[in-house]
Order: C-alpha cells, then sequence, then structure tokens
C-alpha cells in the first residue's frame, strides 16, 4: 500500500441535502468541503488519507462521527469555534440554498494546535495536500504559508488548490503541485482574460514564483498543465460525458493527481488519473467520488496534447 497522503481541510462542513426520490423528500446527511471531498477521491484510488481539521460545535460533534470511513484517517483539533454547514434542496433540479453557515474563526492558541498537527502528520507521512476553508474568516493566509515553507524545507511534498491571498502565500514554500481555476486566475489579477495565451502566461509567472507542476482547470474547457522539469503547455483533453453534478471537478482532479504521483507514477500519468477522476466526478451527484477501475478506463481516454499557441 502506498505511503498515507496528510489532507489539510480547516474546516469541514455538515452538509444536508434534499433530493427527490418517487415524489418524496430523500435527505442526505454528509461531510463536505474542498478537503473533504479532496480526501474521499484520493482514498476511493487506494492510497490512505490522514484529515487534519479543526472542529467545534454542534456540527463539529457531528462531523467527528461522519468523517473517519474506510481509508480516512480523522486527525482533529477541538476548538471552540463552530464548523459550518448548508442545508440545499434539489428536487428540482438544480441547487437551491435553504441555508449556509460559514465556519467561525480559530483563535491563535487554536490555530497553533493545528498548525503542529498537519507539521507532525506532513513530515510523518511525506506528501500534504492544502485544502481551502469554506469561509475567508476561518484561518489567516500566513498559516498556509508557514505550512508550506516549513512542510517542503523538511522533505515533504506539498500539493495545494488555493486561490488569492492563500495561493500567494503558498508559493513561498514552492509547492510540486498547484491547481487553480481559469477563473480565480482572473479574480486575483494574475490574469487579464481567460484567452489560453493570458493563462499561460499566468503559469509561467506561477512557476516562477516557485511553484513546480501547475494545473488550471477551465470549466467545459480543455485544463491546461505545465508538468514540473519541462517548459512544454500540455491541453487535457478528457473524453466527452453528460455532466449530473458540475461542481467539484477540480477538486477531484487535484486528489487524482496527488494521489497517483504517491503511487510512482511519472507526472503525465497523473495528469490522466486526475482529469480522469475530475470527468467521473461530473457524471455522479457525490461530490469526490468515483470508483478506481473506472477511473483508469477513462484515463485510458484522456489525451495530452503539447499546446503551440
Amino acid at each position: 500500500m502506498p505511503p498515507a497522503v496528510v489532507l489539510f481541510a480547516p474546516s469541514p462542513l455538515l452538509t444536508v441535502t434534499i433530493e427527490d426520490r418517487a415524489g418524496q423528500p430523500d435527505i442526505h446527511v454528509h461531510p463536505g468541503g474542498q478537503g473533504v471531498w479532496q480526501a474521499r477521491m484520493i482514498s476511493s484510488l487506494g492510497v490512505p488519507v490522514v484529515l487534519c481539521a479543526a472542529l467545534g460545535g454542534e456540527a463539529g460533534d457531528v462531523l467527528e462521527h461522519l468523517l473517519p470511513s474506510e481509508g480516512v484517517e480523522l486527525r482533529a483539533v477541538r476548538v471552540g469555534a463552530r464548523n459550518g454547514g448548508y442545508v440545499h434542496d434539489r428536487r428540482g433540479g438544480d441547487r437551491e440554498a435553504i441555508a449556509e453557515a460559514p465556519g467561525g474563526p480559530l483563535d491563535r492558541h487554536e490555530q497553533d494546535a493545528l498548525y503542529e498537527l498537519v507539521l507532525a502528520e506532513g513530515l510523518r507521512h511525506g506528501t500534504a495536500v492544502l485544502a481551502g476553508p469554506n469561509s475567508d474568516q476561518v484561518i489567516p493566509a500566513e498559516l498556509y504559508r508557514r505550512l508550506a515553507t516549513d512542510l517542503g524545507a523538511n522533505g515533504c511534498r506539498v500539493a495545494a488548490d488555493l486561490a488569492g491571498e492563500r495561493l500567494d502565500a503558498v508559493l513561498a514554500g514552492e509547492p510540486a503541485v498547484l491547481k487553480v481555476s481559469h477563473e480565480e486566475l482572473v479574480a486575483d489579477g494574475r490574469a487579464d482574460s481567460d484567452e489560453p495565451a493570458v493563462l499561460v502566461a499566468a503559469m509561467k509567472q506561477l512557476r516562477a514564483d516557485g511553484a513546480d507542476t501547475v494545473i488550471v482547470s477551465r470549466a467545459a474547457e480543455p485544463a491546461l498543465a505545465l508538468p514540473g522539469g519541462g517548459d512544454a503547455v500540455l491541453e487535457i483533453h478528457v473524453p466527452p460525458l453528460q455532466a449530473a453534478e458540475p461542481r467539484g471537478a477540480g477538486d477531484s482532479m487535484t486528489a487524482g493527481v496527488v494521489a497517483s504521483l504517491v503511487r510512482g507514477d511519472s507526472v503525465r500519468e497523473a495528469l490522466r488519473i486526475g482529469a480522469a477522476c475530475g470527468a467521473l466526478n461530473v457524471v455522479r451527484r457525490g461530490l469526490g467520488t468515483g470508483g478506481e477501475a473506472a477511473v483508469r478506463t477513462l484515463a485510458e481516454r484522456v489525451e495530452l496534447i503539447e499546446w503551440e499557441g
């Protein structure tokens, strides 16, 4: 079995989704949030996950029971701040937000405890994914800078799927893998349009700023990748599939890339696996889900084409 991936999910969500089942409400209660969905996908590929999170309040009490699963070990810091959550109604087909609550901010002692936990686990296992909080108020970007820098300086491979101040902060640690969406690059002012040439220039700047492999997801358009160790930009073409849930493809892609690298695959193979995870995610209603056999079958159909501008 490959080594475990440490996943920093600072403030998981408690999610309640109402579906329709034969004309009756069908209520689903799950843990959620970017890091949780990534942990789910990584573990589905046979790579164990150590999920590091802060838990507090009634939502945190429930999440403490929901988060551990096959292949996912929970390591939690109990905090005074409450975890966030949402209630969504999908009976009409689209998601209707009934209620949404952000996670509360952690105080400095809670931040220190969470940093210490992630640092120790990352150094123990050798690969860490830094996922974002569900709310900007949960933890400061500075914590990401410290984690990325200290983990990387001590031999831990760091991957990040972040934007804004947290993306800027994590670059100080020279992450091995950095994934960002084209919308985030534009919103952050790193790109002034979604034209491929503009995005490629932003990717090369991210490389110059410290990232090794840079991946930019582009919604329905082929993702772009600048693999570590080279200057060739790749377009990632996935098989055409009908989307049931368009959210979460980028998160699943990051998870698949990291899981593949931990297994010892090349960067190009990791990009294929990651793209297949993202493609499979959108045909399922559960975020961060998909079977390993289906992922590998789809990965055989993923094409990496050199972008020529």
